[in-house]
């Protein structure tokens, strides 16, 4: 069975989050867009998708999303990762390590889609210790100018096979909560980066993934 993650799982420090345009929605994004988030469901799958807004520069946020080798940087259920084959490009492979506590010990992952222009990324899980068989995301970000100082609206969805003994519900909330939380921490990550950034600070940091 899979595990259900309580809200002390994913526990952040108390901060009023930016709100969502009035205007946005997932049906409202681009064509070449919006067709990313469009899952063939299986009858034994299920899917779903979770918005986020960030008051910090799309640029920022990207820079931190667009790191496939290391999703640790916000992902907090992750507690380490390593590129087993390729150097950042469509094809390359990470080995993530999960920490204590989930029903997972390690998921192996192909990034499917990276696309520096449209801000899209997209991964599947293609083996691992852990019951999300058939696993695929898919987060794209929009530039949200009504958000005070420039923002970012984040759009994550997925599909996954729900596993045996489980329902599709079951399943949803198990996957929503882990989802949630790390675009809350993808937030106050990419807000603190931003800060820094107006400061005279850093930036995403680099890597052979970091933004050119």
């Amino acid at each position: 069975m899979l595990h259900h993650l309580t809200p002390t799982a994913c526990v952040l420090p108390a901060k009023s989050s930016p709100t969502l345009p009035p205007s946005f929605s997932v049906h409202s994004m681009p064509d070449s867009v919006a067709h990313h988030h469009e899952h063939a469901v299986g009858p034994n799958q299920c899917s779903s998708t979770a918005v986020q807004p960030i008051a910090a520069p799309i640029q920022s946020v990207w820079s931190v999303v667009r790191r496939f080798d290391k999703p640790q940087a916000y992902k907090h259920f992750v507690k380490s990762c390593h590129v087993v084959v390729g150097n950042g490009d469509v094809g390359t492979l990470r080995k993530v390590y999960l920490v204590s506590g989930l029903p997972a010990v390690t998921s192996t992952e192909r990034l499917e889609i990276l696309d520096d222009e449209s801000h899209v990324l997209s991964f599947s899980v293609v083996g691992g210790e852990h019951r999300l068989l058939n696993y695929r995301s898919v987060t794209t970000l929009h530039a949200a100018p009504a958000i005070a100082g420039g923002g970012t609206v984040v759009v994550e969805s997925y599909v996954v096979d729900v596993p045996p003994g489980n329902t599709r519900e079951d399943t949803r909330v198990f996957v929503d909560t882990i989802v949630k939380c790390n675009l809350q921490s993808l937030a106050r990550t990419t807000e603190n980066i931003a800060k820094h950034h107006d400061g005279g600070g850093g930036g995403g940091g680099g890597g052979f993934l970091a933004t050119p």
